[in-house]
């Protein structure tokens, strides 16, 4: 472990965490995100909350993400990489939609409800750390396996943001915290996307991913 942090090593020293248990912690996350993305994007609706939506898509997207996850479980790792590499082009995707939704919001002038975003923004919270407490033990595994603990972390991370734009709201009597939010979780979205992607094509062309801590690899 001493000299080998988790996107340091080669992919030929990355230690394969128990597939029947990475598989059991999946469906729970499946199950907490899908119920959790009924539940926000009702609420984010009804609130008129730009970052409530935001976060509700985040959690759609983790849905999905999961699902492919539990496909592609025990097949060869160019496979997950291949899926790794489909998720991180959907969280680019989300996040774009993300954006969409927060100037739509800005043009119409809508104003949320900063204690409905407060309340479902700590559910959002408790969701997000649980399942990112679960899936922390695989975050040194392959692409497929990053991408999901990547994904967590930063819905956890968004969901602090969230309560930060309902008490912006409150104390300010104006839409713009929610605004701005909605607009910084879009862009951690593309930015976790990218890192996803870049991860995944590494796997796929054979490269240690040693190099990622290095940069991009030079032509000969």
């Amino acid at each position: 472990m001493a000299g080998c942090c988790h996107d340091n090593c080669s992919s030929s020293t990355v230690k394969e965490p128990d597939s029947s248990r990475w598989g059991h912690v999946l469906w729970i996350a499946l199950a907490i995100n899908g119920a959790m993305f009924l539940a926000e994007i009702a609420a984010g609706v009804a609130a008129g909350s730009a970052s409530l939506q935001a976060d509700s898509i985040d959690f759609l997207g983790d849905s999905a993400n999961y699902a492919i996850s539990l496909g592609v479980a025990g097949l060869a790792r160019t496979w997950r990489a291949r899926a790794a590499l489909l998720k991180g082009w959907s969280l680019g995707l989300l996040s774009i939609i993300v954006l969409a939704s927060t100037v739509w919001h800005a043009v119409a002038g809508t104003f949320p409800q900063a204690e409905a975003m407060g309340i479902v923004g700590v559910l959002a919270l408790l969701a997000n750390a649980g399942v990112a407490l679960m899936l922390y033990r695989f975050r040194g595994g392959d692409a497929n396996m990053r991408s999901v603990w990547i994904c967590s972390r930063n819905d956890a991370i968004g969901n602090f943001a969230v309560l930060a734009a309902a008490a912006g709201v409150f104390g300010t009597g104006t839409a713009w915290p929610d605004l701005i939010v909605a607009s910084i979780m879009a862009a951690l979205g593309m930015s976790g996307g990218f890192h996803i992607i870049r991860r995944a094509r590494f796997e796929l062309r054979g490269t240690p991913t040693s190099t990622l801590a290095q940069g991009p690899v030079q032509a000969n």
